[in-house]
């Protein structure tokens, strides 16, 4: 999509039956969200109204609207560092995960009083949009109810968001590719930046890839940022190149992974860190340690059922990701 040039930052004013067996997202601690019906959700002065708890959002395996809300509750400390401050673009599937759902950007002037809004003029249809930002729990909490399974931040914060944080290289396989093989693309970018000092962090789509993430310290633009992806994913195809391409179009990439840089573009938007994902089996993007990223490993071991206790056992894998980032310069004198 065309850059966005952002404009001013104000507050806009103001089923189906479950299955028999039991199932609880959070097992350490209970979750203040009821199992099923409407109910107010507070915190603080802040209040949500919450909607449609025990409807199906996943009907092969029961779980609920309420289910996912418990989960978002039960992972704020994890997911809210990687909203804070940016722009959401929703995807709301207030139906569950066997409708298609839609995109819904210009959400800001519905939201409640409290709820930070950041307004950006979006070149494309030539209009101001009222981004909703996610800074605490409540307004996790107001967004998951609208029925967005999944968080998609972008990349800069408001107040630098011609900056991104971070570069990502989306590795997005076609029915042609094995999850193998994207597991050999992800070390062949692991090894690309391991050679020269830099850490990389990588997670698991929640469908069918994997993401991985450089810090880049909010210090380069966009355009920047994005030519520098392209050179690593053409070196990933140069050492790939049975497997591998760069070609956006589907019926250019004939059965071959796509190696995304493309994300890195303002107003792009990927499923966060720990981020639901509308797809069967409620699957999580997770955080991964490199040495987990070997044969065996797949996007479905990862779901609302089990990723909290994860968590709490491997701590944030992620949050190198918010920190210094790399000197661009210096890095690409290293690659010759």
């Amino acid at each position: 999509m065309p850059p966005l040039s952002r404009t001013t930052v104000k507050t806009i004013p103001p089923s189906a039956k479950r299955n028999n067996k039991p199932y609880t997202v959070r097992d350490v601690t209970a979750s203040s969200i009821p199992v099923s019906g409407d109910s107010p959700y507070s915190v603080g002065k802040k209040t949500v109204a919450l909607t449609n708890l025990n409807k199906v959002y996943w009907p092969e395996e029961g779980y609920t609207k309420g289910d996912m809300i418990r989960y978002y509750e039960s992972i704020s400390k994890f997911i809210l560092p990687y909203l804070k401050n940016r722009p959401l673009s929703l995807k709301r599937n207030p139906n569950g995960i066997n409708e298609e759902g839609f995109y819904h950007k210009d959400a800001g002037e519905n939201a409640p009083s409290w709820m930070k809004v950041e307004n950006i003029y979006s070149d494309s249809s030539h209009k101001i949009i009222h981004y909703l930002v996610c800074n605490d729990l409540p307004s996790l909490i107001y967004i998951a109810n609208l029925g967005c399974i999944e968080m998609n931040p972008w990349n800069s914060r408001v107040g630098k968001l011609d900056n991104p944080d971070y570069l990502v290289i989306d590795l997005d396989p076609s029915d042609d590719n094995s999850f193998d093989q994207v597991i050999e693309a992800a070390n062949v970018v692991h090894d690309i930046f391991k050679k020269n000092d830099t850490d990389t962090y990588c997670k698991t789509s929640g469908a069918s890839g994997l993401h991985i993430y450089i810090p880049m310290g909010a210090k380069y633009t966009y355009d920047q940022v994005k030519e520098f992806g392209h050179i690593i994913a053409m070196m990933v195809v140069e050492q790939l190149p049975s497997f591998t391409t760069i070609e956006r179009p589907l019926n250019k990439r004939k059965g071959r992974m796509y190696i995304d840089f493309l994300q890195n573009r303002q107003g792009q938007t990927l499923a966060s860190a720990y981020s639901i994902r509308p797809k069967v089996g409620a699957t999580v993007s997770t955080p991964l340690e490199w040495k987990e990223v070997k044969k065996g490993l797949h996007p479905s071991q990862f779901t609302i059922k089990n990723a909290l206790r994860r968590f709490e056992k491997k701590g944030d894998l992620f949050e190198g990701v918010l920190k210094k980032g790399i000197d661009l310069n210096k890095f690409l004198k290293t690659l010759g």
